[in-house]
């Protein structure tokens, strides 16, 4: 049985759920982000035990296919951009229309309305928050995180940095409070 959960983000997520499935008795044969599968059917006593759990625990279970093709997006968006892997001529529309098996369209046309953010615009958020904890952690120079986050220079990046947040990268870095957001807020 296969069951779709909101705001699973990282592998801390998946172990939360885990350790909710286990402690409700129900075995899982496979954890991704946004998808647990059972190897049975979940009694409709458990399924409320595991369903209020999740509630508790900052997820929730999806019961539409609209929802959960946004989430199965928002999960791809997510894990590529922490992969620190996309190149410059990445196209994000060719991207999930190959992982989804779907028109690109199609998919966007989903997102915009259950989400109230265009796909790209999503895309956009998610790599400024990357560029945010990147440039706090002080691990790569601003070049090196354009190049890795697939920005064609560092002047788009810093451009777009600049159109998000109202700072510079170099002004973020100097303030006090970060205003950091996490990925399942966005």
């Amino acid at each position: 049985m296969k069951i779709f959960i909101k705001n699973m983000v990282c592998n801390r997520c998946i172990a939360a759920v885990e350790n909710i499935f286990r402690s409700a008795d129900v075995k899982t044969a496979n954890i991704l982000l946004g998808e647990v599968e059972t190897e049975a059917d979940v009694s409709p006593e458990k399924m409320q035990i595991i369903e209020k759990e999740l509630l508790d625990t900052g997820f929730e279970r999806i019961m539409d296919s609209a929802h959960q093709t946004v989430e199965k997006i928002k999960n791809l968006i997510i894990v590529k951009i922490s992969d620190l892997d996309i190149s410059e001529d990445f196209l994000l529309s060719e991207f999930l229309s190959s992982k989804l098996h779907k028109d690109y369209s199609a998919l966007s046309k989903t997102f915009s309305q259950n989400e109230n953010i265009t796909l790209e615009q999503f895309f956009i958020l998610q790599k400024i928050e990357k560029v945010k904890e990147l440039l706090l952690y002080n691990e790569f120079n601003l070049t090196e995180i354009a190049g890795k986050l697939g920005y064609k220079s560092v002047q788009h990046l810093s451009s777009q940095f600049r159109n998000t947040t109202g700072f510079t990268p170099t002004e973020f870095k100097k303030l006090k409070e970060h205003n950091r957001k996490a990925l399942d807020n966005l």
